[in-house]
């Protein structure tokens, strides 16, 4: 089992060395760095490359969501957090887990472990084409990423089409889009993403796969023609 690189970004000294002594105590965990605001992780994510990020939420100057949105490709992330109202907006950057101060290392324990899980799913995928993992109520469900055929966005949630299931889940276009392959997926409006080998015809404003009707936005014209093999 490969070590998860880590730093934990903690505006509170004793939350960081708490968690510090659980990294320690874990086998294949290891913490690179302690940050105390979202200001010096953003400096050492943009010089260094890490697998997991324990993150508080309410931190001066840059709050842990805000370290979020900054980031184009996030690290996984588990947000530890005194306060459970967090929790909603905090799914909706696909973070891994949400572990509640005081910590219990059991909870951190279980929250790491699905990290792994994800690291390693992602691991044994095609780099060229990788599979992504989804939360469905509370189980993580693997989906092929050349079983999608395009991604449509529903309110707070992002609708997963494939051939033969439709998965609802709590996330952001930016979101999914960050964990797909760019050689593979396109965005074409800003309420949908495609695969591009799946688009059976296309007119000036729409795109058809499997009878569905999907519309090009203007902005995102030109960029999907130039990925069109066109002759």
């Amino acid at each position: 089992m490969s070590v998860l690189k880590s730093i934990i970004v903690d505006d509170e000294e004793m939350s960081r060395n708490i968690l510090k002594n659980f990294v320690s105590k874990t086998q294949n965990l290891e913490a690179v760095a302690l940050c105390e605001d979202g200001i010096e992780a953003s400096n050492y994510l943009s010089r260094h490359v890490v697998d997991l990020i324990f993150l508080d939420i309410e931190m001066p100057e840059m709050s842990g969501i805000d370290l979020i949105k900054s980031l184009n490709k996030p690290p996984m992330v588990i947000l530890v957090t005194s306060k459970r109202e967090h929790a909603i907006e905090a799914f909706e950057y696909n973070v891994v887990d949400y572990v509640l101060k005081p910590f219990d290392y059991a909870r951190f324990l279980k929250a790491v472990n699905k990290a792994r899980e994800i690291h390693s799913a992602n691991n044994e995928s095609n780099d060229d084409d990788p599979d992504i993992f989804v939360k469905v109520d509370s189980r993580l469900v693997k989906i092929h990423s050349s079983d999608v055929n395009w991604i449509e966005a529903l309110g707070d949630y992002i609708v997963i089409n494939t051939a033969e299931s439709k998965y609802i889940v709590h996330n952001t276009m930016k979101g999914i889009e960050s964990k797909l392959s760019s050689d593979k997926f396109l965005r074409v409006h800003r309420s949908y993403i495609v695969r591009l080998d799946k688009i059976e015809t296309l007119d000036e404003s729409v795109i058809v796969i499997k009878q569905k009707i999907i519309p090009i936005g203007g902005t995102y014209k030109s960029r999907l023609m130039n990925r069109l093999n066109m002759v």
